[in-house]
């Protein structure tokens, strides 16, 4: 291992609130080195994004200051350099990698012209002389048919593509440091293995240093030499991997390392009657093409699957983006058109219109990926959980306060803090939200859409716990789509592996997690576990 790269010494980060300053990184000490790789982790609010971005002092001066501290890279403290200085430093000798792609990618700019840019910068090529340069980047991070995707704009990408982007833009320039933040959150099992495995690669090929910022300690094992936690503004420890994961010293880390999920599948109970029974379910999205818009084809979304979920017990549907998962949970909703046979409690409900489906509405919920999203921000959290009392016509206005009340308090939520509003709490505090508003109208049957994908490893399985109980409490029934083979086979009872929207394998969550069938579904758990 090399010399030190960049040095972080005692530094400390606050935000400006007009004349006061909140302190957000307290005393940080951090060393990278040469050709290493430094995970560092914690959980959300912790300081790892502040810390990493102001290493390239991304964020206006007007909002933050820095106390006390240096930010070394080669000896030189970025803080006290001009800010032309520490331009022609960002994305030449240091890039970086963010979480969320189809943010930071320019929506108007296709994706030459945003590789272009980088290179004019900081080399002066011309964009015709960028040209053999961005197709060549675009190969050597793995994209297929890279002459096309040139001319793409992000929007008509995939997620893992848009990722590798942004990666061929961060590394266009061959930087000594690369940090990628959070770059595979929202990624799907086998999608994010190849973005570790390219980071992996091409940081060998440049012989750069990488600091990885994650809260999943499954990836930190895989890709890193070190470890550094942080909690709270400050660093908790710092280790080699080995050391951190065999003989963690701060109490923190040991707490990261126990919230561990699961190995093992609850068994499913056949005796239990089915809540729902679909049979060949549909659902295609006509391709129009030309003036007259005449139906060329169909994009098969969902294309004939039948599945049972029994009461009290979780399903657990299974596969990568695009595999038709979220569009299946839509169509048993009827959120979106299909065709097929969909049975609630033995009624169809395929035929019914809006006013026959209503009534079933209070006993079906939905549970979406991004609560932020879902929640309005202009209602508080009272209004909120209490928005399908009103719309059912449910109790009294103190009775409904009361249900509100009683369902905080069992998601494990202070209702003293129900009249605040969602951008006052954490991911997972907005996850409970979310879900207390689908508990309050007392549902049978709860459809949760990669709940947890965007969560900490602690919140993740504080979360599972919680829908375990409740699920024992309430005799819920849940069918649960992720793309997390860990947390299915911590909650699932059953599971249906969906590949280019038909179910290529199904059954108890014991049976295929111990003997898979279909290739597909090894090559999914290999990814996931290890061969």
């Amino acid at each position: 291992m090399g010399a030190p790269l960049l040095h972080i010494r005692d530094l400390s980060i606050g935000f400006r609130r007009g004349e006061d300053l909140r302190l957000v990184v307290r005393g940080m000490n951090l060393e990278i080195r040469e050709n290493e790789t430094l995970a560092l982790v914690g959980e959300s609010g912790c300081g790892k994004t502040v810390t990493a971005q102001s290493i390239l002092r991304l964020y206006p001066e007007r909002w933050i200051a820095y106390p006390q501290g240096q930010v070394l890279f080669e000896g030189r403290d970025i803080l006290t350099l001009d800010l032309e200085q520490v331009r022609r430093l960002r994305g030449d000798r240091i890039s970086m990698v963010f979480q969320e792609p189809m943010s930071s990618l320019n929506p108007l700019h296709t994706v030459q012209r945003q590789l272009s840019e980088t290179l004019f910068l900081h080399r002066g090529l011309a964009p015709s002389a960028a040209h053999g340069v961005c197709l060549d980047w675009l190969a050597r991070v793995g994209l297929s048919e890279p002459e096309q995707k040139l001319t793409a704009y992000p929007h008509q990408l995939s997620g893992g593509e848009r990722q590798r982007v942004m990666i061929a833009m961060a590394l266009a320039n061959e930087p000594d440091l690369l940090i990628a933040d959070e770059p595979t959150t929202a990624l799907d099992v086998t999608i994010q293995a190849q973005i570790l495995e390219l980071i992996a690669r091409l940081k060998r090929e440049l012989s750069m240093a990488v600091l990885f910022i994650t809260h999943d300690l499954a990836i930190v094992r895989r890709i890193a030499d070190r470890v550094a936690v942080m909690r709270a503004g400050q660093l908790e420890e710092t280790g080699t991997v080995e050391q951190v994961f065999t003989r963690p010293q701060a109490a923190y880390t040991r707490t990261l390392l126990e919230a561990e999920l699961s190995a093992q599948p609850p068994e499913p109970d056949p005796a239990r009657e089915p809540l729902l029974a679909v049979e060949d379910l549909k659902v295609w999205f006509p391709i129009k093409r030309g003036f007259l818009r005449i139906t060329r084809g169909h994009v098969k979304a969902v294309d004939g699957v039948t599945l049972t979920a029994r009461r009290g017990q979780t399903l657990g549907v299974v596969g990568e983006s695009g595999s038709g998962k979220t569009t299946l949970g839509k169509a048993v909703l009827r959120l979106e058109s299909s065709r097929g046979t969909i049975l609630f409690q033995g009624q169809a409900l395929q035929n019914l219109d809006a006013r026959g489906l209503r009534p079933l509405r209070r006993r079906m919920a939905v549970i979406f990926q991004d609560p932020y999203g879902s929640l309005s921000p202009r209602l508080s959290v009272e209004q909120i959980v209490g928005e399908g009392l009103t719309v059912h016509r449910i109790g009294t206005p103190e009775e409904r306060e009361r249900l509100i009340v009683d369902t905080l308090r069992e998601v494990g939520l202070d209702p003293e803090e129900r009249h605040r509003y969602p951008n006052e709490f954490s991911g997972g505090q907005r996850q409970r939200i979310a879900l207390a508003r689908a508990l309050v109208l007392k549902p049978e049957l709860i459809i949760l859409d990669e709940p947890t994908s965007s969560l900490d490893r602690t919140i993740q399985f504080q979360v599972v716990q919680l829908l375990k109980d409740l699920q024992a409490r309430h005799g819920l029934t849940y069918i649960f789509i992720s793309h997390d083979l860990r947390l299915v086979r911590s909650l699932c009872h059953k599971i249906v592996i969906m590949r280019r929207g038909r179910i290529v394998e199904s059954g108890p969550a014991r049976e295929i997690f111990s003997h898979p069938q279909d290739p597909y579904t090894k090559e999914l758990l290999a990814t996931a576990f290890g061969p």
